[in-house]
């Protein structure tokens, strides 16, 4: 299968204008199996307030982003996985991503850990680490700061996943590297699609997003490397089969060879059950 990141330059708060800015790029790149696009692509990132993100964010499926990723699946045939502000039926304000195909939404994640002032603007994600088929290929769900937690990619591993999912808005220079780790820990491959830019918000604050989107491989190797600060796309084509052989040697399995019983302390039972 081909597999592919688009890394933007979202407009904040101009979602008309940056759904139309994807559907150009997508045409210009052509049709791989599954896309990944970066966290909030659509909206921007640097909320000015909780409010402010609830103006933006919108519900899941039928809001304006979601219906439009779905139509481009259609269109073009590919998967995409791509990060929104979702307005639950509740109220609450999530820092989602959904998977979607030509037949709808497949996944929708809530980003487990928020990052600094995600605190401010979010309500913390309570629907797991989901996998799901996407593109031929299973495929995990997680967003941006989760790859600071080795256990998301890890649950996403223990759950099948050979593709990991990694919508991102990333500010610290750490991540890119670190996801070399993550692929060879879990042998799966990851895809992380970053944006670029600087976002400034109305009390002073500001964000430079570092792009540097990757994919690598199970053992390691860089499949494709976006530059810093333009927008870009990436593809290649890789066999998602590979993530299915756990071995680091020939005597060892990096998921059968866990020893759990030495590993409480990483999720300690639950006093209340």
């Amino acid at each position: 299968m081909r597999i592919g990141f688009i890394q933007n330059h979202p407009a904040y708060g101009d979602r008309e204008e940056n759904l139309r800015a994807l559907e150009r790029a997508l045409r210009a790149a052509g049709a791989p199996d599954l896309w990944v696009l970066p966290e909030l692509f659509a909206v921007g990132y640097l909320f000015g307030s909780r409010a402010e993100a609830a103006r933006l964010a919108e519900p899941v499926p039928d809001g304006p982003t979601t219906q439009a990723l779905i139509r481009l699946a259609r269109g073009s045939g590919s998967a995409l996985v791509a990060g929104l502000a979702e307005r639950a039926p509740d109220g609450r304000i999530f820092n989602s991503a959904v998977g979607v195909d030509r037949g709808g939404v497949q996944a929708v994640y809530r980003k487990i850990h928020l990052f600094d002032r995600e605190k401010e603007w979010f309500d913390p994600g309570d629907l797991g680490f989901p996998v799901v088929a996407l593109g031929g290929a299973r495929v995990g769900l997680m967003i941006c700061f989760d790859w600071r937690f080795p256990e998301a990619a890890r649950t996403l591993a223990l759950g099948g996943a050979q593709v990991i999912a990694h919508p991102s808005n990333l500010v610290m220079p750490f991540c890119q590297s670190a996801m070399v780790t993550r692929a060879i820990e879990n042998r799966v491959f990851t895809v992380t699609a970053n944006r670029i830019g600087t976002e400034r918000a109305d009390d002073g604050s500001e964000l430079t997003f570092t792009g540097r989107s990757r994919i690598v491989a199970p053992d390691g190797a860089v499949l494709a490397d976006a530059p810093e600060a333009v927008t870009a796309v990436g593809v290649v084509e890789v066999n998602p089969a590979q993530a299915d052989d756990k071995r680091a040697t020939a005597r060892n399995d990096v998921l059968a060879d866990r020893r759990t019983e030495f590993y409480r302390l990483i999720a300690p039972p639950d006093k209340n059950h």
